[in-house]
């Protein structure tokens, strides 16, 4: 659990931008104090504060369980000014956090809104510090939920037991554009001078939140960074219980040793298909191993011989194939092959994210087990999250005419090896754009999408790393400059640094046979 939320939380912390500051007004330094706060359209400002910080190296307090963040150095001197916003009716109470280099000479002319992760719809730390070191203005929101990423216990339910329709409202998508109209105005009073650019930087719950700001509020970001983004979020809640439901049904439990045994063997059949033995997949959708070739195999497990059977291939391929109703009805993707098992597939340990969801959204009743679902019980539920929630907070509108009216530009990458999200609904989502909006080519002015071969959920796993996706976003927004391929690095099992030029979707990595495999200029994209 902790590796799963420091990978969720590392993804919102922004990389620095690639263009030079430019200098925002004439004194050396502003006063951090309070502002006049213009509340957004249907909210009122209940309180202003403000808090100055010196900067120099930033140290972060533990925050259970939110891993603590490395220590920043070389911050410049900054201001938070906390604006808490309540919604008449509603009894909520949002707090939007800013922060802001006291030097208008560090201060870029942008300001970026930072995402959230899980159940946390923003964090308060890290990310703005690091933003005001790039020579933003930062923001981040906690929707009026708290700063779990986990636990929504203390806001999902009325004291009646009813969902909290305001609260989840909140966080699916209205504090969002209370933060963007806060933030800006905010700057403006601060510095005496408007935000040039605005952007939005999110994975996980943040890229969600990207695209509802895209889908919703198409001129509050000029820039919007969405990455393996949890966007169909009443599907996708409860499509990754299936394994859970997937154990119970047949009644075959297997090890996390077992499991990854599949992932083993599906990824030495595979890993030569883009032209290149490097242990990583490089196009899951290409591999067609079947679960059942490993029956008979014999795996080493805790010291222990087992045999994989038939009854765990059937499993396997299950979870591969994704949650079906109990007609073959297809309802939402499964993992990708290479993916691990660990989160959403221990048995009798469901993913929290779609637990919490599932026992208090679509149940309404915290002591609902998600185990022991049946195929037909399973697909009911998935359906009245549907009925009841895609409204709310499914962000899976694909009409973005609005947003590339604007001049918006939307980026997103998602791993292929996302054990969390499953990378499909991305493309999914990506392929109903261009179906509504004229092709790839056309959706290509606006909105890429960026397919990560062997990255996990948010970053992490043996692929190739984005290096700067923000900076590539904010280049293609000040000068044009849309991104063909994107940056990414890591390093291989022999210390040997590896690098791609990852290709956007629908394009796919393959080898040109000669040259250094681990060199990106040994690499060309093709069309599947």
């Amino acid at each position: 659990m902790k590796r799963l939320i420091m990978l969720m939380a590392a993804a919102i912390v922004p990389l620095s931008a690639a263009l030079a500051p430019t200098a925002a007004g004439d004194a050396a330094t502003t006063v951090c104090s309070t502002v006049h706060v213009s509340a957004p359209p249907g909210a009122r400002v209940e309180s202003v504060t403000a808090a100055a910080h010196a900067g120099g190296t930033v140290t972060f307090p533990d925050a259970p369980p939110l891993p603590t963040p490395a220590p920043i150095t070389d911050v410049p001197a900054w201001c938070d000014v906390t604006v808490t916003l309540t919604h008449p009716g509603a009894n909520d109470h949002v707090k939007v956090k800013i922060s802001l280099p006291q030097d208008p000479h560090r201060w870029t002319g942008r300001f970026q809104a930072t995402g959230g992760s899980a159940y946390l719809a923003g964090d308060f730390g890290a990310p703005l510090v690091t933003a005001v070191k790039a020579g933003y203005v930062a923001a981040a929101t906690d929707a009026g939920v708290g700063s779990s990423p986990i636990d929504v216990s203390g806001w999902a339910l009325t004291a009646d037991g009813e969902v909290d329709t305001p609260l989840l409202k909140d966080f699916a998508s209205r504090s969002l554009h209370d933060m963007a109209v806060v933030g800006k105005d905010v700057a403006r009073k601060f510095y005496g001078s408007p935000v040039r650019y605005a952007y939005w930087n999110g994975c996980s719950t943040g890229g969600r939140q990207g695209f509802a700001e895209a889908q919703d509020h198409p001129d509050d970001f000029q820039g919007i960074l969405a990455d393996a983004p949890a966007t169909n979020w009443d599907r996708f809640a409860v499509a990754t219980l299936w394994p859970q439901v997937v154990f119970n049904e047949e009644k075959t439990y297997p090890t996390q040793c077992e499991l990854e045994a599949f992932n083993t063997a599906a990824v030495k059949a595979c890993d030569a298909l883009d032209g290149v033995k490097d242990g990583i997949i490089g196009d899951p959708q290409s591999c067609h191993w079947d679960a059942h070739r490993l029956i008979g195999a014999k795996v080493l497990c805790d010291g222990k011989e087992i045999t994989i059977s038939a009854a765990d291939a059937d499993v396997v391929d299950k979870i591969w194939a994704g949650p079906v109703s109990p007609d073959g009805e297809k309802l939402w993707y499964g993992p990708n092959k290479g993916a691990s098992f660990g989160y959403l597939a221990q048995v009798g340990a469901p993913f929290f994210v779609a637990d919490s969801w599932v026992r208090y959204f679509v149940e309404k009743d915290p002591r609902f087990d998600t185990t022991t679902l049946t195929y037909r019980e399973f697909a009911q539920i998935f359906r009245q999250s549907q009925q009841d929630f895609n409204e709310v907070i499914g962000t899976d509108d694909p009409d973005l005419s609005a947003f590339r009216k604007a001049g918006g530009k939307l980026l997103s990458w998602h791993g292929q090896a996302d054990a969390l999200v499953p990378t499909q609904g991305s493309v999914d989502y990506r392929e109903r754009v261009d179906r509504l909006m004229g092709g790839d080519k056309k959706v290509d002015d606006f909105f890429r999408l960026f397919l990560l071969p062997g990255v996990a959920h948010c970053g992490g796993g043996p692929g190739p790393q984005p290096t700067d996706a923000l900076g590539a976003l904010v280049k293609w927004v000040e000068r044009g400059q849309a991104p063909a391929t994107l940056a990414a690095s890591t390093t291989g099992a022999d210390g040997r640094p590896v690098t791609r030029d990852v290709c956007r979707y629908p394009q796919v990595d393959r080898y040109t046979g000669h040259g250094d495999p681990a060199a990106a200029s040994s690499h060309r994209c093709a069309t599947p």
